[in-house]
């Protein structure tokens, strides 16, 4: 299919980046027939990663799975700010990981990174372990789900739990709503449950000094930091403006 009526196709199915999308088809399809398989795939309104089997995030081609939370460009604000002061050996823990992006995204930042994930979805742990070393991804509720000898060890726990609001699930876009586990989307009446859960468990994780970061909204961050205060962390709201990305940090003193 020539590529301009491939754009053309996209854009008249409501694909606001349809020269992007048309790009990321044709370099990931085999042959034409895949391509117009992929193409009629989209149009129906399948998310555009799990079309082409990944989603690009910090460099990195990270797999994605049906159900699965695909992850979103502004969470490279929480990789970077997680990153930062980060060694070789040090722990990393990528909690409520779904595909494990954080956590990949952390180890290729920093090689040599022990870096240990966990989930609540089964299929979340079974696509995580595709982008992780396998035997380093868990599956279970939270902390309850990582080995006792992580207690007391982790320089930095990065999490994008779910933060949307029960109530705003239904003003999502399709591609979200209709494609991902609810379990990876709702945060509750306030959108902060899982996020309550996180904190208060956090201190016994964390080592001296260590980091917890926290995705979240703008419009929500304060409230996320002073969940972080009220347990005895020094919490710092951090926007990257490049990707729009709102983290939350908060620093066992």
């Amino acid at each position: 299919m020539p590529y301009a009526e491939l754009v053309a196709t996209l854009r008249s199915a409501g694909c606001v980046f349809a020269e992007d999308e048309a790009r990321v088809l044709t370099e990931a399809a085999r042959d034409d027939a895949e391509l117009a398989a992929m193409l009629a795939r989209r149009v129906a309104g399948e998310p555009l990663e799990l079309v082409v089997g990944f989603a690009a995030f910090c460099g990195l081609r990270i797999a994605v799975a049906p159900g699965v939370f695909v992850p979103r460009q502004r969470s490279a604000a929480l990789v970077r700010a997680a990153a930062a002061g980060l060694s070789s050996g040090e722990v990393a823990v990528d909690l409520c990981c779904g595909t494990g992006a954080l956590g990949a995204a952390l180890l290729a930042a920093v090689p040599g990174l022990e870096v240990y994930a966990a989930d609540v979805d089964p299929d979340a742990v079974a696509c995580a372990r595709r982008n992780l070393p396998a035997e380093r991804v868990f599956l279970g509720d939270l902390y309850s789900a990582l080995p006792d000898g992580l207690r007391g060890r982790v320089c930095v726990l990065v999490v994008n739990a779910p933060y949307v609001p029960t109530d705003d699930i239904a003003l999502m876009p399709p591609e979200a709503r209709d494609h991902e586990h609810r379990v990876a989307l709702d945060g509750g009446t306030d959108g902060l449950d899982v996020q309550r859960g996180v904190v208060a468990g956090a201190t016994d994780w964390l080592a001296p000094g260590g980091r917890l970061l926290i995705e979240t909204s703008a419009a929500q961050s304060s409230r996320t930091a002073g969940l972080m205060t009220a347990a005895g962390l020094a919490a710092e709201v951090v926007r990257d403006e490049d990707v729009d990305g709102t983290v939350v940090v908060g620093t066992l003193r």
